[in-house]
């Protein structure tokens, strides 16, 4: 039902939300807030007359919607409350900066152009994400709500998805899930975060979302009856010491039960940590930790604990704040169960994240986040970092585990599991890592490629003769270390270029040839280079013969060389795609070759009756992947401007393709004659390749055989699943 913009004032549907949105930021408000929130709101309602539907919903709605998830999920303040209100309609200039000038203060203002800055280059025109990233990153260093509202606007377009047509749901998702959820991982905001993976999974897996939800209601109650009988005994044990907290477990998300399923090859009914248990206690800040320890010890008293599975963030937390005692106990039937211990004010950061944090913590006690956001705006400040890798950089050091190691002086140092000594000099310090030739690890020499451990105490040896070289790039983890050492090598490369480009002018001199464009553009092409730079360089180090050069130059030039399509560039690309494809067609995948370039992604393997898109490469015209494809994502989220919608024609003639069936069983014989009589003689399909392995009594393969759409894969794999000893059987998604 549309708004009446007459009576805008008066809808119902907007005065509950208005009343809903005042409910839950009333704690904070005071008169002057309140009053200025109502002005706040009053301009939203006047100028949304004039704003059109933002992702398929009204304005006002998405406004407030997202005020809604800054002030109640996020637990944002008045401030960020009426700066989610704002800053869409200052974007779409129905708002101007005079107007709210009147009846904000300048902290809000910031807020709003802030959050309006990183709207207008976060679009579906941009073909680079780690662009984006970089973007929403070097926001940080003017107002961390800035990220935080543009978190929470994302979170409720996500959630209103289902207004949007396919091609914008897979856009949506996929930077959802390879830019914003690792952002909201960052900043401690888990439960968002998780939402939106689940979200990302439903709109690119639906089938598996859909299987997955299902069975989780299905096993509710016998999940409920299990943890009601697992906590029954915590209870009077905590009970009778006295100690006030709550109990519940808390079910894992869909999206991290599919990837474990996905990870372990296994089914739903294989998983079986489904859920955790959750003691959070009411306690006061100086006795937080002995609380939990007290804890700790009634439940290892009373249930068995794993020793390798004590996870202790409560003496070192996360470098986003989070602080919790994790431990994993076995019950009587021999189930494993995840027990998590916190206090009620690390709970509230483990949910709720920075604004959590930053709540009650006083501005001594941030070295965490700050130190984090400092290594943050270091690699932004590096000269030209490669944006591409920012995506892959940023994500590696947020999901990977953390180890703690120590400086001579015992300063605690955290990076992520697998980091160097060079790792470590380069967080030391830029010139100590660009001199480092090695370490003392615990009093022991090592190399700059030793791997470091917890709670290793680490002395850098450095030489004056030491420089960075191009193979560093290949081990170091951290991002840190990764664009110092870039930085380092196109300095030296500049320099080097600057000679080499003196020696040309020189030697172009001497041949009486003109040192100008078109013979260096003569050059780029026959030597295949992008840049001026990039030659100079090879002339400097002696990699290009000088009189090779001018044998070239003297020579009379020919006609320009025909392009070859594995030559076109990014912008060549884009107009090809603008010209040659229109977004709003759908490209018919059929026989018919000889009207469009195209082929089936190897990656996946698309048959008909899968959903499938088409991405435009450089060089092999367009290639048809599956939406749920592993590559999907990435491909979507980095290049976006390069999809294309495709869908199966419907033709009258069967056409078979290939697909790669995954089958694990009981290793006994006939069990591979059973499989491919099945195959070719019951269901008469044709097969590619079948490989089999056995170890300790089970088999593992693959099958390679070619079918007619999904339906009938699904049959073949149900008779399969039939077959005595065959134990599961899936598509393979690579």
């Amino acid at each position: 039902m549309a708004i009446d913009q007459k009576n805008i004032r008066n809808d119902k549907r907007i005065l509950l939300k208005y009343r809903e949105l005042l409910n839950l930021g009333e704690r904070d408000l005071d008169t002057k807030e309140f009053k200025m929130m109502k002005e706040a709101m009053s301009l939203c309602l006047d100028a949304c007359v004039e704003m059109p539907e933002k992702y398929g919903d009204q304005a006002i709605f998405h406004s407030m919607g997202v005020a809604a998830v800054v002030t109640g999920e996020i637990g944002l303040g008045v401030s960020s409350i009426i700066s989610a209100l704002l800053y869409d309609f200052y974007l779409e200039e129905t708002i101007s900066m005079e107007e709210m000038k009147k009846i904000v203060n300048p902290q809000i203002i910031q807020i709003v152009e802030g959050v309006a800055k990183i709207s207008r280059i976060d679009t579906d025109k941009s073909d680079n994400q780690g662009e984006n990233l970089r973007n929403l990153l070097l926001s940080l260093s003017s107002d961390i709500r800035v990220i935080l509202i543009k978190l929470a606007d994302r979170l409720y377009v996500m959630r209103n998805l289902d207004k949007l047509d396919r091609a914008e749901q897979l856009r949506i998702s996929a930077e959802t899930f390879y830019i914003y959820a690792p952002l909201a991982h960052r900043m401690g905001l888990y439960n968002i975060k998780s939402e939106m993976e689940d979200l990302h999974l439903k709109y690119t897996n639906r089938e598996a979302y859909q299987e997955i939800t299902d069975k989780l209601k299905e096993t509710k109650a016998s999940r409920d009856k299990f943890i009601g009988e697992f906590i029954e005994p915590l209870k009077e044990k905590l009970s009778k010491e006295g100690i006030d907290f709550e109990i519940r477990g808390r079910t894992k998300s869909v999206h991290s039960i599919w990837s474990k399923m996905n990870r372990q090859n296994v089914d739903f009914e294989e998983i079986y940590d489904l859920f955790a248990i959750r003691i959070v206690l009411n306690s006061v800040s100086e006795k937080e930790k002995s609380d939990c320890w007290k804890v700790y010890s009634l439940v290892t008293d009373y249930y068995q604990p794993n020793p390798n599975r004590l996870r202790d963030w409560i003496s070192v937390p996360k470098s986003n704040g989070y602080e919790s005692l994790h431990t994993t106990v076995i019950v009587p039937e021999g189930r494993w169960v995840e027990v998590q211990i916190r206090t009620i004010r690390m709970n509230e950061v483990a949910e709720k994240g920075l604004a959590a944090h930053w709540k009650y913590k006083d501005g001594s006690d941030r070295t965490d986040m700050d130190s984090w956001l400092n290594r943050v705006r270091e690699l932004l400040e590096s000269p030209e970092p490669d944006a591409g890798d920012i995506i892959d950089d940023f994500k590696q050091s947020i999901y990977n585990k953390e180890i703690f190691v120590f400086t001579p002086k015992g300063d605690l140092k955290k990076f992520s599991a697998g980091a160097m000594v060079l790792d470590f000099a380069f967080d030391v310090h830029t010139q100590v890592g660009s001199t480092c030739v090695g370490a003392k690890v615990n009093g022991k020499a090592v190399p700059i490629r030793h791997q470091l451990a917890n709670g290793d105490r680490v002395e850098v040896m450095t030489s004056k003769n030491q420089k960075p070289k191009q193979d560093w790039l290949k081990y170091v983890k951290t991002s840190k270390a990764k664009s110092k050492i870039k930085q380092s090598l196109q300095e030296e490369r500049l320099t080097e270029a600057d000679g080499g480009r003196e020696i040309l002018r020189r030697r172009f001199r001497n041949w009486k040839l003109e040192f100008e464009d078109i013979n260096i553009n003569r050059l780029l092409r026959h030597y295949k280079l992008k840049t001026a730079t990039d030659l100079y360089f090879l002339v400097a180090t002696e990699k290009i013969d000088l009189m090779e050069i001018k044998d070239l130059l003297q020579e009379k030039e020919s006609s320009e060389p025909h392009v070859k399509s594995a030559e076109i560039g990014d912008e060549a690309l884009e107009k090809l795609v603008s010209s040659s494809v229109r977004q709003d067609d759908y490209l018919i995948i059929d026989q018919s070759l000889d009207k469009i370039d195209y082929k089936l992604g190897k990656c996946c393997n698309p048959i008909f009756g899968d959903e499938v898109f088409g991405f435009v490469t450089v060089s092999a015209g367009i290639t048809i992947h599956r939406v749920s494809c592993p590559n999907a994502g990435q491909l979507i989220s980095r290049h976006g401007y390069r999809v294309v919608k495709a869908q199966w024609a419907v033709t009258g003639e069967d056409i078979y393709l290939p697909v790669t069936v995954h089958v694990t069983g009981i290793d006994d014989i006939g069990i591979l004659s059973k499989i491919s009589d099945t195959i070719s003689k019951d269901l008469r399909v044709n097969m590619r390749s079948i490989t089999i392995d056995s170890n300790d009594g089970m088999f593992e393969g693959s099958i390679t055989l070619f079918v007619k759409d999904t339906s009938h894969l699904d049959l073949l794999i149900k008779r399969l699943a039939k077959i005595k000893g065959v134990l599961n059987v899936s598509r393979m998604k690579i």
